[in-house]
């Protein structure tokens, strides 16, 4: 590679870490996600999201206003063909604490599990028990995982799809036996700028299915139709982003979230009814833009 290929390349690597760190930076200040003293148990799968995540957090530890602490921790599920060596000999060079918990969890699935069924449901329950017991035993006060943008966009169609929900993927969150706090502070974060970045950082990406479970379809379904929407729409999926950081409870359906019972003529909520008044559609997003960058350009009257 010539000196100004290389220049530029490294050019562009800075853009996107700029851009990583910003987005990190800005979802763990909008959710208040770590915090003075903190000891975050960062969970390393050994896939793009999570090696990315622990160094965009070091990166950031690093001229942060606070002090806090990070441990990392995989969890050997003793599935065949795992390469033991890979991570281990990674964190020893990065000078990190760690922690490998090895918990024959595969065993446990393949017994339960008839064969050709997915194992996906049972083998998350148990890999989260084993990572909130952990986290008790190291001292954790929160516990990061490496779900970004896009997940939590697939999540809630998937909810809105077969769950019958308006309910997405939360950014940060109470386990449900109320004692430890989960982030995800690459809420912000597109995947396929982590995909760049883990691909030029050359991390040691571990493959995700030695477990030889079928891959969870509706997942893949939801990835595929947010993929072509994005190629027809460039900015859709920053416009769903954003929606999701809108939400309206006025104007939906939901007598729960509120008390359309108790609305009273001369009380204007939330704009009043514009359903036949004017839509804007948001269709310009700048690339480089964060989520709430979104430009709305255009607004037609409906008759």
């Amino acid at each position: 590679m010539s000196h100004s290929a290389q220049a530029k390349a490294q050019y562009n690597f800075n853009k996107l870490q700029k851009r990583l760190r910003r987005h990190t930076g800005q979802a763990i200040a909008d959710f208040n996600m770590i915090e003075e003293g903190d000891r975050i148990m960062v969970c390393l799968s050994g896939g793009k999201d999570s090696y990315t995540l622990l160094d965009i957090l070091q990166n950031l530890q690093r001229s942060a206003p606070i002090s806090f602490e990070l441990f990392a921790v995989n969890l050997d599920q003793k599935q065949p063909g795992f390469p033991e060596h890979i991570l281990p000999q990674y964190l020893n060079e990065l000078g990190i604490e760690y922690k490998i918990v090895e918990e024959d969890t595969y065993a446990i699935v393949k017994d339960k599990i008839p064969e050709g069924k997915t194992t996906c449901s049972l083998c998350s329950r148990l890999r989260r028990g084993i990572l909130y017991r952990t986290a008790k035993e190291m001292g954790a006060t929160k516990i990061a995982l490496g779900h970004h943008r896009d997940d939590m966009i697939e999540t809630m169609f998937l909810n809105m799809f077969h769950g019958g929900k308006l309910k997405g993927m939360p950014a940060k969150l109470m386990s449900d036996d109320g004692q430890h706090m989960v982030i995800r502070p690459l809420a912000y974060c597109k995947e396929a700028d982590i995909a760049e970045y883990a691909e030029h950082k050359q991390f040691p990406i571990i493959p995700c299915n030695l477990c030889g479970s079928q891959e969870n379809l509706q997942r893949q379904n939801v990835k595929a139709m947010l993929q072509q929407w994005h190629k027809q729409h460039p900015g859709r999926i920053e416009s769903i982003f954003t929606a999701m950081q809108n939400v309206v409870p006025s104007h939906l359906a939901d007598t729960n979230l509120f008390a359309f019972s108790d609305l009273q003529t001369g009380e204007v909520i939330d704009g009043g009814d514009l359903a036949m008044d004017k839509v804007e559609f948001n269709e310009a997003v700048r690339e480089d833009a964060p989520a709430e960058g979104v430009v709305k350009v255009q607004a037609i009257e409906l008759s």
